[in-house]
């Protein structure tokens, strides 16, 4: 069996270092009539919107299997889940509290404590209520402050039991995915668009996290962003252009307004018509300092110069792809991390995204998925050797628990390092969920031993 494995001196075999597998609420609770309408919803109820035309009406059945997989979770050894609250499963449309909704979080974060896990909760993981796309949506500023109250009712809720609250989870697949060229829900298009809701995204983590901040200030408060390492196609400057183009555009979009309260440059590239409307003060709320940043990370992106001195993406050459039919290029994680770290004062940073689609096969009762396991074993070091640059990384969550409804592919791609039968909802381990297991527990091992 391939093995995940570190070297003995690394800083993430130490207790210190946080171990965790990830997951998001649209993504396997089911149970759709226990909440509100999602825009996601909607948007499988569309045509030609889910690759495999199915829906999250079911998934993994979480909802109902909570228990069981809550005593996976722990069996696992890791230090922490984390997970996402569903935004219309526990507020109703007149702003009340869906007080079955909200107790099942408060159940699920108590079991979590009582079994000695830290909860990682993201507030939004692109399940927004369809009353409020009806309204407008992230195209609504409004839509920015229903996001504040909705965070007081979950910050009030489950406290300080939460180890760490995200505001957002990856803003930039929220507004370009879904309102700038329309592939994800809710399927709206438009440069200005796109730009519109990412600026009301920023707005919304910004009055979300000073309610954060009021109600649970020991609670480390922050915010997911994900990327992908631009590279340029060759070396001519036209490519090395467009990559740091893309770069400001799609990763630096959503970092520099927060670290340093400003859009990237690439804002003046814009036409005035497509630019997002800032009102005075928003930057200033968007910029609060953050206790962590969340990084998630899967693969690179390569991009060629255009006639018109902008980016577009080429696609892989290589021949070592994930079942996405994406890179796999750990060097470039390095790169990222490091790079993010040179460029930016930054607070401490948590891996809370990183894994890969593979063509699983359950076979006797197994899923021998080497190649996972040796995608996990190289992104780790690679998070290793950034730690060894001076990064300051204090943990890493696998993504993801479990293979789940993956938004527009619907069912076909599987990222979990547990095996869901979606017909008899029976889980399985697969061969990376125990090498990632082995790892986590031979560190407990190993630092009682003296290794750390």
């Amino acid at each position: 069996m391939q093995e995940i494995n570190l070297p003995s001196n690394s800083m993430m075999l130490s207790k210190d270092f946080l171990f965790g597998v990830a997951t998001s609420s649209f993504q396997i609770e089911g149970d759709r009539n226990g909440r509100l309408d999602c825009i996601w919803d909607t948007f499988c109820a569309q045509e030609n919107t889910i690759e495999d035309g199915t829906n999250g009406d079911e998934a993994c059945k979480h909802i109902e299997l909570w228990k069981q997989d809550v005593a996976l979770i722990d069996n696992l050894g890791v230090d922490a889940y984390r997970l996402s609250i569903s935004w219309p499963r526990v507020m109703n449309q007149d702003g009340t509290v869906n007080e079955i909704g909200i107790r099942f979080y408060i159940n699920l974060v108590d079991e979590l404590k009582r079994r000695g896990m830290k909860v990682f909760v993201t507030l939004y993981h692109w399940d927004l209520p369809q009353y409020l796309e009806d309204q407008g949506g992230w195209l609504n500023r409004d839509t920015a402050y229903a996001f504040a109250q909705y965070a007081e009712v979950v910050a009030n809720a489950l406290g300080e039991k939460v180890h760490a609250y995200a505001t957002l989870n990856e803003p930039f697949c929220s507004a370009y995915l879904g309102y700038e060229v329309g592939i994800h829900a809710p399927g709206i298009t438009g440069v200005g668009n796109g730009r519109k809701a990412a600026h009301h995204l920023l707005l919304a983590h910004g009055l979300a996290l000073k309610v954060l901040n009021k109600y649970c200030p020991n609670s480390q408060n922050g915010i997911v962003l994900n990327f992908s390492t631009c590279h340029g196609a060759t070396d001519s400057q036209a490519d090395k252009r467009a990559a740091q183009l893309a770069d400001d555009y799609h990763n630096q979009w959503y970092l520099t307004p927060i670290v340093e309260g400003k859009y990237p440059e690439v804002i003046d590239r814009l036409d005035d018509a497509d630019k997002p409307d800032i009102h005075e003060g928003d930057m200033a709320i968007i910029s609060q300092p953050i206790d962590y940043l969340g990084i998630n990370y899967y693969t690179r992106t390569v991009y060629e110069g255009t006639d018109n001195d902008w980016f577009e993406v080429v696609p892989p050459t290589t021949t070592e792809l994930t079942a996405m039919g994406w890179e796999i290029t750990p060097d470039a994680f390095t790169e990222l991390l490091v790079d993010l770290h040179q460029r930016y004062t930054l607070p401490p940073i948590y891996i809370t995204e990183n894994g890969a689609a593979m063509d699983d096969e359950l076979v006797n009762g197994e899923v021998n998925d080497d190649d996972r396991t040796a995608y996990f074993h190289t992104h780790l070091n690679a998070v290793n050797s950034a730690i060894e640059q001076g990064v300051d990384i204090r943990g890493y969550f696998a993504w993801s628990l479990m293979d789940n409804f993956e938004w527009a592919l619907g069912y076909k791609k599987r990222f979990g390092i547990v095996y869901v039968d979606y017909k008899t909802q029976k889980r399985t381990l697969k061969q990376s969920a125990l090498a990632y297991s082995k790892l986590v527990k031979s560190r407990i091992n190993g630092y009682i031993s003296g290794i750390k």
